[in-house]
């Protein structure tokens, strides 16, 4: 009998081990409300990434992207360095570009861990056979610099984020 009870409850502890240790707890992450004011210009509408940099200045994820025709995802040449090699999913599109003198509200989901680290933001924008701009926005994350407006240098007149 014991023979019997050991040959079932070895195997079943054995899988529930594996299968407790197989699940990878995804990182803390906290949704952020993000709010771009566009500067006031004619023409076409920006196209907007909104990127994770980590602390040596690579590229690390997408957070946002404005805009959801991808034949123009090229003009944005530093995040299409890293992008354009990968063409991971990205669940962060949004619809169409930003039109000058409009405001736009999104919901950045970023890990806890990049907070007060070293990482920065990154927004980059484009307009179609118009201008390019690398750091339109980019800032250290930190607790304070969540809690201000930041100025654009592009397209973007500011931006200014707070914890949803």
């Amino acid at each position: 009998m014991k023979t019997l009870k050991l040959r079932y409850t070895i195997p079943l502890f054995l899988m529930l081990i594996t299968a407790t240790l197989s699940f990878k707890k995804s990182p803390a992450t906290t949704p952020y409300k993000c709010m771009i004011q566009m500067k006031n210009y004619t023409g076409e509408g920006a196209y907007v990434i909104i990127s994770l940099l980590n602390p040596k200045g690579a590229y690390e994820a997408t957070l946002y992207v404005q805009g959801a025709d991808d034949e123009w995802y090229y003009d944005l040449t530093e995040w299409w360095g890293f992008y354009g090699k990968k063409r991971s999913n990205i669940d962060a599109i949004t619809g169409e570009t930003i039109r000058g003198g409009a405001r736009t509200i999104s919901i950045l989901t970023i890990p806890d861990m990049a907070l007060n680290t070293g990482y920065k933001i990154r927004v980059e924008t484009a307009v179609e056979d118009d201008e390019y701009y690398k750091n339109d926005v980019e800032f250290e994350l930190t607790t304070e610099n969540i809690k201000n407006k930041i100025k654009g240098s592009g397209f973007i007149r500011y931006i200014r984020m707070m914890p949803n």
